[in-house]
This record gives C-alpha cells, sequence and structure tokens, in this order.
C-alpha cells in the first residue's frame, strides 16, 4: 500500500490539518533549523560556545530525520510516537542548552517548537486512535 493512501485510512482526530499544510510549514521550518542549527554548530567548531552545546542539537536532527521512515515507511504509528516523544525532548533540551549563549536561536526556534508540541499531540492520538 502507497505511504499516502496507508495514511489516509488511518483514523485521525477532527483537528488534524489536511495534508497539503506539512509541506509549507516544514519548509518554514526547516529555514529556520537550518539558520540556527547551522549557526550553533558552526560557533561550537570554532569555539564560540562549548562543544556539548551541539549535542542536543545532533540528537534532535537523527530523530527529526528518523520520523518520516518510521511513520511513512514502516508504517509504524507506535515507533513513530516514541521519535516524536525524542524530537521534543531533544528541542527543549537543545533551547535550553544554547539559550545562555545565542537566546535568538531559542527565540527562533518557538515556532518549531510549537509545531512539534502540535505533532507530538497529533502522532500521540493517531497512535491511539489506530492501537
Amino acid at each position: 500500500m502507497n505511504t499516502s493512501l496507508w495514511y489516509q485510512t488511518l483514523k485521525k482526530p477532527i483537528w488534524a490539518p489536511p495534508a497539503y499544510l506539512f509541506g509549507p510549514v516544514w519548509t518554514v521550518l526547516y529555514a529556520i533549523i537550518a539558520i540556527s542549527f547551522g549557526t550553533v554548530f558552526y560557533k561550537a567548531a570554532t569555539k564560540q560556545i562549548p562543544t556539548a552545546v551541539v549535542i542536543p542539537f545532533v540528537l534532535n536532527l537523527i530523530f527529526n530525520a528518523a520520523f518520516t521512515p518510521l511513520q511513512f515507511t514502516l508504517q509504524n504509528n507506535l515507533l513513530a510516537a516514541i521519535d516524536i516523544l525524542l524530537v521534543l525532548a531533544t528541542l527543549v533540551w537543545a533551547l535550553v542548552a544554547i539559550y545562555p549563549h545565542m537566546r535568538w536561536a531559542t527565540y527562533i526556534n518557538i515556532p518549531y517548537l510549537l509545531w512539534v508540541i502540535f505533532a507530538t499531540a497529533l502522532q500521540l492520538t493517531i497512535t491511539w486512535m489506530n492501537r
């Protein structure tokens, strides 16, 4: 079954956004991530901030990248739910870790944080509804 058809067959809450909304939202969020995370990596590489600050950013990128294969390739709602919780946890960790060094990097990621909170609620709900 193709992934688009599979996702359409899942039970979803009434407040789930239409599929066409995800592309534009993630385009904006990936631009924010590229600028802010890229700056964090550069500043850590040039010893302007502690290297340890990079750890939650790296983990966040890994967990973020894992979501789509878990959800759509494996079609595994439970693994996707666990993963989105890890995306949320590492994002909060990253924003707290970078705040003392680059406050703007925390502020610019507020839309990403809000979307991940929403996506977490959505994924947990979809997982529950399709158990």
